[in-house]
This record gives C-alpha cells, sequence and structure tokens, in this order.
C-alpha cells in the first residue's frame, strides 16, 4: 500500500516555473513506475509524464515535452514535476500516480494506476 501527498501547486504567470512534490510513504516505493496525469475544468484527465521504477524510461506527453521532467529521489520517497515555460493551458489539478508496473514504459492510461495522490491545483495566468 502507498500513500502520495502532492505539494508544490499555486498561481503563477505564464512563461514561469513551478515544482510539484510528491511525498509517497511505503518502503518499496523504489519499485514503482511513478507518472503525474492532470485534469482541466470540462476535460479528461490526461497522461502528462512517467518514469519507470527502474529511472530508465521516462515518457512524455507531447504537449509538455521539452518544459516539464520527472525525477525521484527513492531515498526519501519524493517525486518531483518541474514544470518551467508554463502556459494558461498547462492549468489544471495535477496528481501524482504510482503502481507496481515491471513494464518497460510507463503506461498513459489512468487505469494503469492504482495509488493516487488527492491533486495539486496549478494555475496560469496569461
Amino acid at each position: 500500500q502507498v500513500q502520495l501527498v502532492e505539494s508544490g501547486g499555486g498561481l503563477v504567470q505564464a512563461g514561469g516555473s513551478l515544482r510539484l512534490s510528491c511525498a509517497a510513504s511505503g518502503r518499496t516505493f523504489s519499485t514503482y513506475t511513478v507518472a503525474w496525469f492532470r485534469q482541466a475544468p470540462g476535460k479528461e484527465r490526461e497522461f502528462v509524464l512517467g518514469k519507470t521504477w527502474n529511472g530508465r524510461t521516462t515518457a512524455y506527453a507531447d504537449s509538455v515535452k521539452g518544459r516539464f521532467t520527472i525525477s525521484r529521489d527513492n531515498n526519501k520517497n519524493t517525486v518531483y514535476l518541474q514544470m518551467n515555460s508554463l502556459k494558461p493551458e498547462d492549468t489544471a489539478v495535477y496528481y501524482c500516480v504510482a503502481d507496481r508496473i515491471q513494464g518497460m514504459v510507463p503506461p498513459t492510461a489512468p487505469g494503469a494506476y492504482d495509488y493516487w495522490g488527492q491533486g495539486t491545483q496549478v494555475t496560469v495566468s496569461s
């Protein structure tokens, strides 16, 4: 069982940066594939980026390539989402997710992940 708690959301101007953190409980978190999803008002939840449990593969949504990066510190049981060059269309609730997925590529479907954080709001003003 893993519990995830996000932090770091807020209001930022377009072109600015934010770093979200996701603190996880559980001694085996290093064996989990992790990812970030987001959901904007009136839209479906969408995959943002993810990293496999062994850190070898990172998958990105086209809309965030070159602007967002994901990293993890297994010693601190924490996953980070660094967001640069933010745009108004990045406004959404961002969710940290994890699951014991041993595949070579992080899944992009929400249903692939059993563990979700409560979400943190990111608002980008124009």
